[in-house]
């Protein structure tokens, strides 16, 4: 059987800015502001708000009754 000596972890060496806190906020900065933009986009493609059928204006939504609800 073989013997492996060293110290620290198994793998390639990670370069110092890409381990910490700063680089973290970084690559999440970034994320972030590609989701922006593609949430911009999409809302240039298709809008938020869809629109209101012409069947349903003015009515308003039937519920079911109320019922109590744990009495005792």
């Amino acid at each position: 059987m073989g013997i492996l000596v060293g110290c620290g972890t198994a793998g390639s060496p990670i370069a110092p800015e890409r381990v910490g806190v700063n680089a973290t906020i970084e690559r999440q900065k970034t994320l972030e502001s590609l989701e922006e933009k593609r949430r911009k986009d999409a809302a240039v493609i298709e809008p938020t708000e869809p629109e209101p059928d012409s069947a349903l204006q003015g009515q308003d939504v039937d519920l079911p009754p109320l019922q109590p609800v744990g009495t005792r």
